[in-house]
């Protein structure tokens, strides 16, 4: 369910009254492949709710490229929204996560193995109020910009 990002305090705040463990990870997530699927799925696993911080079609460029992202940011939250691990998705704009984390405060930050706890600009945030930072196993051969490439013929 696609939450718009001036309710993401009110839903943290309802979800820890029912005494949910919050998990929050985010992404892109331009092109849905196994790797995003078992990503998600491991992040669910780890508490009562996930929210996916989605980022906008704006950030994406910034951070992929002017050919990035493939499908516009509306489509992307409906294809992860449709999820079942997948309970609330929020659009951001900003360079990093590390704004919306401290709107929500999740109990656990979730990301890729391919990042350390020294390379994310969120994990001190997470840290300040005694959140969790969990990174999952990267899942390799699986990337959008593997996929693009094989669209290509590279």
């Amino acid at each position: 369910m696609l939450i718009d990002r001036k309710d993401i305090i009110a839903l943290a705040e309802e979800l820890r009254r029912k005494k949910m463990r919050i998990v929050f990870t985010n992404g892109c997530f331009d092109i849905l492949h196994a790797g995003h699927v078992r990503y998600l799925n491991t992040a669910r696993a780890l508490g009562d709710c996930l929210i996916l911080g989605l980022n906008t079609d704006e950030s994406v460029r910034r951070l992929k490229g002017e050919t990035r992202p493939i499908n516009p940011e509306l489509d992307r939250a409906e294809v992860v929204g449709a999820l079942k691990a997948v309970d609330y998705v929020v659009l951001f704009g900003e360079p990093t996560a590390a704004e919306i984390i401290a709107e929500i405060k999740p109990d656990i930050y979730v990301k890729g193995g391919d990042y350390t706890p020294e390379t994310l600009p969120e994990a001190g945030i997470v840290q300040s109020y005694g959140g969790k930072v969990e990174l999952v196993d990267f899942v390799a051969g699986h990337s959008t910009t593997d996929t693009i490439a094989k669209i290509k013929g590279n």
